[in-house]
């Protein structure tokens, strides 16, 4: 098979998917109606409930997103060959992801843009409130140190990728305020992406001077000023960084997979891995389990991630400036993540499977492995690095792309430049999670401690504000620095899940509620059943052959007893939401929709 085969069929899928099933979901399920003020509007405060630009919006969320899982998790899961993780993704982002990334957008802009944790404490009781609240406290710290990890590798003494990702923080800030000043967004985006190329183009120019030495930094310095700059976007008023970074660093994003799909329709590259590897069964290299459930673990951000639970309940309703914006926003940039991610799958795919896995293994476990390499020397003399055991993603997708980008003729001596600009690009992906994630974390914290000190809540506090935005970049910061992280770093696959889980729960709640018809509800019932029973199969699956088992090299008791923490958690979760639905059920349809309508259920 060819890749253009699997690019085609999956654009035409995913835009199918949109038209349909997306305007289904908000005319029939959701009845999203622009004759009622948003948050946006409603408590606009210039801060935090700012109405914004439908693209802008749409920009940001989709940066906040689309972080290193559409990349990594793809590439990871070729292990099981191509098929498996290209069904999921596409199954899973329309039928699961773009569903619970609209659900849960709605559902936020329905309680004034409030945290997930909150919704849940409205909908389904104090207890799940509150056990919905702990768990997404607990993932949202392990997602922001584990994001940041992967950026440091990347960063360390790399003075090219520091000054291109530190300069997009004052070109974002001076396009926040000519925009905001102005209101000429066209003019504010040209010169704010000119400028960002220019610094990426100029980047190598660096290498060897007073600046560049400067900016030649320790993992230990870059684990300092990642939360500090997080802080600093959690902090300040969206439009003036957070938004407008996010927003230039996805033409960014898209672009360069805009780019790929080009050279992928010009190179037209061969699959060259099967279907379905040896590996489905268990024992592969990179997954020690099998491929169900744990390709749907692996792959999450680009089908369906609870992440995503985040940012539609914490940045983006607070911007969203018309009810019929969230069908674009929320379903439409899951989709476009799937095809990102389909990308990045591609990229792996494309390489012979015997370099593919001496990347993505340590040397001693290739040598069991019985394959040989086939390009992987004449790569790494290209890029001037040695490739072999380069674990995580990060380099398989880079190398993929470079050696697709390679094949076309004027670009076949740049194999050095495309890899190092594919590593940047990738740390532009992550940072843009990390702000966005870290002022979610802020929210949180201000929502689920307010509950014990009433005067954390108020989100109009200025020391409320730093005092909340300090603990969540301390959280996640102290894990980073010390490195602590790595042990739990597991535990996010099922925890992430876990979290859309909880998602759709909420998601099947609002839709019972408001729906003209009950049957309406199965629109999240199918990818919660799925979904819950796969994450539920994966804890187990870990704890018992992983973490509590001696004889395994990822034994580890500690994690073992937060995977079962978090799997009961999320068992209350569904239990105290399965009662609640018993007694709405009760209640006829219309008296439900009439008695939601007025806010008295």
């Amino acid at each position: 098979m060819n890749a253009v085969t699997i690019v085609i069929g999956s654009i035409c899928i995913l835009l199918i998917a949109y038209r349909l099933y997306g305007t289904f979901m908000a005319a029939k399920v959701l009845k999203l109606d622009d004759s009622k003020p948003t948050p946006a509007h409603e408590l606009e405060d210039g801060k935090d409930y700012v109405p914004t630009n439908k693209w802008v919006t749409f920009g940001h969320h989709f940066a906040a997103i689309a972080a290193a899982g559409p990349l990594v998790g793809p590439i990871l899961a070729a292990q099981f060959g191509y098929l498996p993780g290209l069904l999921w993704l596409l199954i899973g982002a329309v039928i699961g992801g773009a569903v619970h990334d609209m659900v849960v957008l709605f559902a936020s802009m329905r309680q004034d843009g409030k945290s997930l944790s909150e919704i849940a404490k409205k909908e389904l009781g104090p207890v799940a409130g509150f056990c919905a609240g702990l768990a997404m406290l607990f993932i949202i710290t392990i997602t922001m140190a584990g994001l940041s990890l992967v950026v440091l590798s990347a960063l360390e003494r790399n003075p090219w990728g520091t000054f291109a990702v530190g300069i997009t923080i004052p070109i974002a800030m001076g396009v926040g305020l000519y925009h905001k000043k102005t209101g000429n967004l066209k003019a504010a985006t040209i010169v704010g992406f000119g400028l960002i190329m220019a610094a990426i183009l100029w980047g190598p120019n660096i290498q060897g001077t007073a600046l560049g030495d400067f900016l030649t930094l320790e993992k230990s310095t870059i684990a300092i000023a990642l939360p500090i700059y997080a802080f600093f976007a959690a902090a300040l008023p969206v439009w003036l960084l957070l938004a407008p970074r996010d927003y230039l660093s996805t033409f960014m994003k898209i672009g360069v997979f805009v780019a790929l799909i080009i050279g992928v329709f010009y190179v037209n590259p061969a699959v060259q891995f099967p279907a379905l590897t040896e590996f489905i069964n268990g024992g592969g290299p990179i997954i020690a389990g099998p491929v169900w459930p744990f390709v749907s673990i692996t792959i999450a951000c680009g089908a369906i991630s609870g992440f995503h639970a985040f940012v539609g309940s914490g940045t983006t309703p607070k911007m969203i400036n018309r009810w019929s914006d969230i069908k674009g926003v929320a379903f439409g940039a899951m989709l476009v993540e799937c095809l990102v991610a389909i990308m990045a799958l591609i990229a792996a795919v494309s390489l012979m499977p015997g370099d593919y896995f001496a990347i993505n293994s340590t040397p001693e476990k290739f040598a069991t492995l019985g394959m040989e390499t086939v390009h992987l020397d004449k790569l790494s003399d290209e890029i001037g690095m040695d490739l072999e055991g380069r674990t995580g993603g990060a380099v398989t997708l880079a190398v993929g792309m470079t050696y697709i980008f390679t094949e076309i003729p004027i670009f076949e001596k740049m194999a050095s430049y495309f890899y190092q600009f594919v590593i940047l690009f990738e740390a532009v992906f992550i940072l843009t999670a990390i702000d966005s994630g870290t002022r979610v974390a802020r929210y949180l914290i201000q929502d689920f401690g307010g509950t014990f000190f009433k005067p954390l809540k108020r989100t109009n506090s200025i020391g409320a504000t730093i005092f909340a935005s300090a603990l969540a970049c301390f959280m996640w910061g102290y894990l980073l620095y010390s490195g602590d992280i790595s042990s739990v770093w597991a535990l996010f696959g099922v925890s992430n899940q876990l979290m859309a889980s909880i998602g759709l729960i909420i998601g099947a709640t609002i839709v019972l509620k408001i729906a003209e018809k009950r049957s309406y509800m199965l629109t999240c019932l199918i990818p919660l059943a799925y979904l819950y029973v796969t994450v539920n199969v994966a804890g187990y699956w870990m704890v018992k052959n992983v973490y509590w088992n001696a004889e395994s090299p990822g034994y580890n008791f500690l994690n073992g007893t937060l995977s079962v923490i978090m799997l009961t958690l999320g068992a209350i979760i569904l239990i105290t939401s399965i009662r609640k639905w018993i007694e709405l059920w009760k209640l006829p349809q219309d008296v439900l929709v009439e008695r939601a309508a007025k806010g008295t259920i």
